[in-house]
């Protein structure tokens, strides 16, 4: 099989990078086995192996004696610390008992439940506070070390394996059972974590996590002490949150952060370096190498110095002590710290490493060479080198060397040096994205070399061991194992399970996650537990939403624009409040089994082969850096391929097929003639391998990926005649050139699905349907504002705290509402066939009004006709997608937003957006502003994603602007629920489609192709 020798390498910039940690840790003639196992070395240790809490270390406390410890224990889901580990040397168990009850509480032996592992005389008591809360007390002795857990009883696990731990002095494994909503991701859990120690600490911790390539928790580790810190520490940890957002392809954020933090960098010449270097580095990620260069090659301010004048200023020791002062916690730890000239050697090696990368990349390696040659002696002129926060760049610097050997032809010397790195990254970080991604790149280079079944055995392990986190540098690291699977019989069941595995390793749209909660929280019905596990969920974003407010805070203090100290203290403390309430509920939802266990979120093909029905497919797309991948799979069997088109190739027939069925142009929506060549073209390098299986079956579950996100494949063309018949009908000089009528669409043929993951789709699956009396609920036609201002509670403003008019909505946004016409169609249809309907319109149709609404959740079916401002009134700011609504009372705005929809409770079998590109983005700022964890940059994460958190199982949602023309909306509308009772609304949708498939008038996708069913499509419009 042949590699492509020269893959791109865009994603090394994914895996570690970063500043080198100002605190010294020499690394001495130690076994790694020995460093890794000294847990009383270590600052936070996981508990159990399924990676559901964490031991954090805290600061000590007045009294403690010199050699106690004590730890605060995180877990998913949860704000504030579920309990705590102490190693002490002396302990009072009266005194113990007595604040683990709290006042007015009471602590009774408790016999149930193993003792911690390497304690001796182990006793365990439950204690009940006066607040209802029941805690467990684990008490023992261990060579010398008096041992404590204590903490809520539903995270008796956790207590029992993190002081087994402490007690052992190693990792005990074993499976934490939690209460868990599945709702938080790895950068919620990091928050949490983080907010549990002193900003110290949380800076050391950022800067390791950082180092060991998990940069989504470092980000959160670097907010935290960016908050804490003063100085020159904070200005040094928000530039480097804005690298993680970097190293997580955030660019417009990483933009926005450097661009705040510069002015506070001023001439300090660590945080200049810094800077320079991060910003260059930032180029890199985005593929800019000669950016990069640029960056760099710019002269530093003059109170920066060289290091020649560093050199002579740490003689003059006032100024070295000033600089000192300024740098703050930046520069302090407990083992000892570098000075300032130690630290701008170490950072202007980093920007030789930088430098030599994008040599590389721009094909000049004996340049790169030379220039990684400098780096590697700037290190190692530091300490001897033995600085252990540098050992990542050492091994960064190993790989560069590598793929340049391999370059020359010299593969003995590459895998040398490949397993060299991996060597130095594995013996200082591991199990830690870092290492699976030296691995990978070692694997890459066996499948390049020849050596495909060393890179098989490689990539196999990798992806046995991914731990269900995926992150975006996979997508690169993939790649070659995606590729020597293709070229495997594809057709056998092993490799497309294999390549199945493996591609849910991929990040997917933050709607996976959702649709898998909202599954979650239906599998019990309505009982007490479901509302237990809803109001987690509730508290959990609201307590998000406020930190996210308080970080705000701290950013506008630091500019000059400090908010009202009230202010704070408020927020302060209806978080402490919040949090306190969140400890409560997930004591009472740990009583429900359902809630505690969750199965591993990868599924085998197998798995999804049984949720599959005789008449239907599942067809999965993977892309990845340089080639595209297919896994198609029915009940009877699974087929996988390389698509014959590449991502860029793809992406370019989604913007031709897009641009010819609506343009915005000056604010108008143009429609050209439909390039019905190039949508047969994407259908035979998709489905080719596969069509004449794909012509047997009924109903097709689509799981795009890239830019395949932003279009239905209904609107794709199955057969060369259609082509031929148009091209003959457009070079008629009588025929109409937007006449499609008799072309095989894919549409036609089939019922079409949308999914964006396995395990998503096969959960909505299983959810109950919705208990609602009534059948319908339609809403739009807002009342226009016509010459009137807008409404002075002004809220209108796409930038939501912003005060930059450029992010306000004008009033002329209100003044062309959506005509009702396909409202009252659909609630007539649904009262003449006895069902119950509403349909509310003009001023009742308002923000205020809905969620306000005390029977929302009494309405099978929600469908909204209005305006979708899913875009953002100037590229300068953020999108934050909603819905148009008229002004209401109070507070309106006159807009339903991201967050406002997931606040909703709805309990929707269908909800209905026929409104302008309502399958589109929800961006970043949107759903932290929502406190929703992960996703947003996805297509299918805007105001699709709120509709399921609010509780809609099934969501249709629309690719452009729907349209007025020909009444097409209505017809479609019409159409659909017109169908008998216990069709599939992918049913329905395809027979309403195919009525205006055959009209000359709206044969155009553009009429009739708009909507993509999200979810799961067989869910019956009427029961």
């Amino acid at each position: 099989m042949q590699i492509d020798p020269h893959p791109s390498r865009a994603y090394r910039w994914l895996t570690a990078l970063t500043a080198m940690a100002a605190a010294v840790t020499l690394v001495c003639a130690i076994p790694a086995a020995a460093q890794s196992s000294a847990l009383a070395l270590r600052d936070s240790l996981p508990i159990g192996s399924n990676n559901l809490c964490e031991a954090q270390i805290r600061s000590p406390r007045a009294g403690d004696g010199l050699f106690d410890r004590q730890y605060a224990i995180i877990c998913q889901d949860t704000a504030a610390s579920v309990g705590s580990l102490h190693v002490l040397r002396a302990a009072n168990e009266t005194d113990i008992l007595a604040s683990a009850a709290e006042a007015g509480g009471t602590c009774t032996p408790a016999a149930n439940g193993a003792a911690p592992e390497g304690l001796v005389g182990a006793r365990q008591f439950l204690c009940t506070s006066a607040s209802g809360l029941e805690r467990l007390v684990i008490l023992g002795q261990s060579r010398g070390n008096i041992y404590v857990a204590s903490g809520l009883s539903a995270y008796s696990d956790a207590l029992r394996l993190g002081l087994g731990s402490l007690a052992s002095n190693r990792l005990i494994e074993g499976t934490v059972e939690i209460p868990l909503t599945q709702a938080g991701d790895a950068s919620a859990f990091a928050r949490a974590q983080a907010e549990a120690i002193s900003a110290g600490a949380a800076l050391a911790e950022a800067y390791r996590r950082s180092n060991a390539g998990d940069f989504a928790q470092a980000a959160e580790f670097f907010a935290a002490a960016a908050g804490a810190l003063e100085g020159g520490g904070s200005v040094e940890a928000r530039l480097n949150s804005a690298l993680q957002h970097s190293n997580l392809g955030n660019f417009f954020e990483a933009a926005v952060t450097f661009v705040e933090t510069q002015q506070l960098v001023g001439e300090d010449p660590v945080l200049t370096r810094l800077s320079r270097n991060f910003e260059a580095i930032d180029a890199l990620n985005r593929d800019n190498p000669d950016e990069a260069i640029l960056l760099l090659d710019t002269p530093l301010p003059p109170g920066a110095m060289g290091l020649e004048g560093l050199n002579r200023m740490a003689i003059a020791q006032p100024l070295a002590a000033r600089l000192q002062a300024e740098q703050g916690n930046a520069i302090s730890g407990a083992s000892g710290q570098l000075t300032i000239l130690e630290r701008a050697q170490l950072i202007d090696a980093q920007a030789d490493y930088v430098r030599a990368s994008a040599l590389r990349m721009l094909g000049r390696d004996d340049e790169a060479r030379s220039t990684l040659d400098r780096s590697q002696s700037g290190l190692l002129s530091v300490r001897d080198g033995r600085v252990a926060s540098i050992l990542w760049l050492r091994a960064q610097i190993l790989g560069e060397k590598a793929e340049i050997a391999e370059n020359a032809g010299d593969l003995g010397q590459a895998e040398g040096l490949f397993s060299e790195a991996i060597s130095l990254v594995e013996a200082n970080y591991p199990a830690s994205p870092a290492l699976v991604s030296a691995r990978a790149q070692l694997a890459g280079f066996y499948a390049r070399s020849g050596r495909e079944g060393d890179a098989l055995q490689l990539f196999r392990e990798l992806a046995q061991d991914g731990d269900s986190k995926p992150t975006s540098a996979l997508r690169g690291l993939l790649a070659p194992y995606f590729a020597l699977l293709a070229g495997q019989d594809t057709a056998a069941p092993d490799a497309a399970n294999e390549m199945f595995l493996a591609s849910q390793l991929l990040q997917r749209p933050g709607l996976a996650q959702t649709q898998a909660v909202l599954a979650r929280e239906l599998s019990g019905g309505s009982d007490e537990a479901s509302q237990l596990f809803r109001q987690s969920l509730n508290l959990a974003r609201r307590i998000e939403q406020l930190r996210a407010g308080l970080a705000q805070a701290s950013l506008d203090a630091a500019a000059g624009n400090p908010r009202p100290p009230e202010e704070i203290v408020a927020r302060e403390e209806e978080l402490a409040g919040l949090q306190a309430r969140q400890l409560i509920v997930q004591q009472g939802l740990g009583q429900y089994p359902r809630y505690r266990v969750v199965s591993d979120n990868r599924m085998q093909l197998a798995e999804l082969q049984q949720s599959l029905g005789a008449d239907e497919a599942y067809f999965k797309i993977v892309m990845l850096d340089d080639a595209a991948y297919a896994i198609f799979a029915r009940q009877s069997g699974a087929q996988a391929y390389r698509i014959a088109a590449s991502p860029e190739d793809i992406g370019s027939m989604v913007d031709v097929l897009r641009d010819s069925i609506a343009l915005d142009q000056a604010g108008q929506t143009i429609t050209y003639p439909f390039e019905i060549g190039v949508a047969r073209e994407l259908y035979t390098a998709l489905f080719g391998p596969i069509d004449g299986d794909l012509r047997n079956i009924a109903h097709l579950v689509f799981e795009p990926d890239g830019d395949l996100l932003r279009l239905p494949i209904n609107l794709l063309v199955m057969d060369d005649a259609s082509v031929t018949r148009y091209a003959q009908r457009a070079d008629d000089p009588l025929g109409d050139a937007f006449d499609y009528r008799g072309t095989q669409w894919l549409g036609r043929s089939m019922r079409v699905t949308t999914s964006v993951s396995p395990t998503s789709f096969r959960e909505v699956r299983r959810a109950r349907g919705s208990n609602a009396r009534m059948a319908y609920l339609g809403l739009g036609s807002n009342q226009p504002l016509g010459a009137n201002a807008v409404p002075a509670s002004g809220g209108v403003r796409s930038g939501g705290g912003s005060v930059d008019e450029r992010c306000y909505w004008s009033a002329a946004t209100w003044n062309n509402p959506i005509r009702p016409d396909e409202l009252r169609t659909a609630a007539t249809i649904l009262n003449a066939a006895g069902g119950q309907s509403r349909v509310m319109t003009g001023r009742e149709f308002s923000d205020t009004q809905l969620i306000g609404m005390a029977d929302l959740n009494q309405y099978r079916i929600l469908h909204f006709a209005t305006h979708g401002l899913v875009t953002s009134p100037s590229p300068q700011c953020p999108p934050r997608p909603a819905l148009l609504t008229s002004f209401g009372d109070g507070d309106s705005d006159g807009l339903l937003s991201f967050a406002e929809i997931f606040d909703l409770n709805i309990d929707a079998d269908l909800v209905i957006l026929s409104a302008c590109n309502t399958a589109s983005v929800g961006g970043l700022i949107a759903t932290r502003e929502a406190g929703v964890a992960g996703g947003g940059d996805f297509a299918l994460d805007g105001l699709v994603r709120a509709f399921v958190g609010a509780g809609g199982r099934t969501v249709v949602a629309s690719h452009w602007p729907v349209p007025d023309d020909y009444d097409a909306t209505d017809r479609l509308v019409s159409g659909f629920f017109t169908t008998e009772p216990g069709v599939s609304a992918t049913e329905a949708l395809r027979r309403a489609q195919i009525g205006l498939m055959d009209d000359a008038e709206t044969s155009h996708p553009f009429y009739w192709a708009a909507f993509a069913v999200v979810g799961d499509g067989t869910i019956p419009v009427r029961r």
